[in-house]
């Protein structure tokens, strides 16, 4: 089995405040789905990139609401433990769905010494 990342960027899940309890619950029957399938690994929505801190590669802090063209931010993931590419697709599909927003999928390197 291999272990995928599924993540999308904050600033691309929009929907209307009223709908936020169905995209919830949605999202939360895949999370559901995912774990009586036995792939699930582990998952969450992040707090706003502003309540956050960017650690420069110099040890500099900064405020992350202070961007670069640069900057994305990770807005919610999860990890599926799938054997193949295109059923960490089929996962990333139905989060997308769910989610209202596009999602990035990347397979983990094997690191046997992490």
């Amino acid at each position: 089995m291999t272990k995928y990342l599924i993540s999308f960027d904050e600033g691309t899940m929009v929907f209307p405040a009223a709908e936020l309890e169905a995209v919830s619950d949605a999202t939360h029957a895949v999370v559901r789905e995912a774990k009586a399938a036995g792939v699930w690994v582990f998952g969450g929505g992040l707090l706003e990139a502003s309540a956050g801190a960017v650690v420069e590669t110099d040890g500099t802090v900064r405020d992350p609401a202070v961007r670069s063209g640069k900057d994305t931010f990770i807005g919610g993931f999860c990890i599926v433990d799938v054997p193949t590419r295109a059923e960490a697709l089929e996962w990333a599909r139905h989060m997308a769905a769910t989610c209202r927003c596009a999602q990035e999928v990347r397979e983990f390197m094997d690191d046997p010494d992490s």
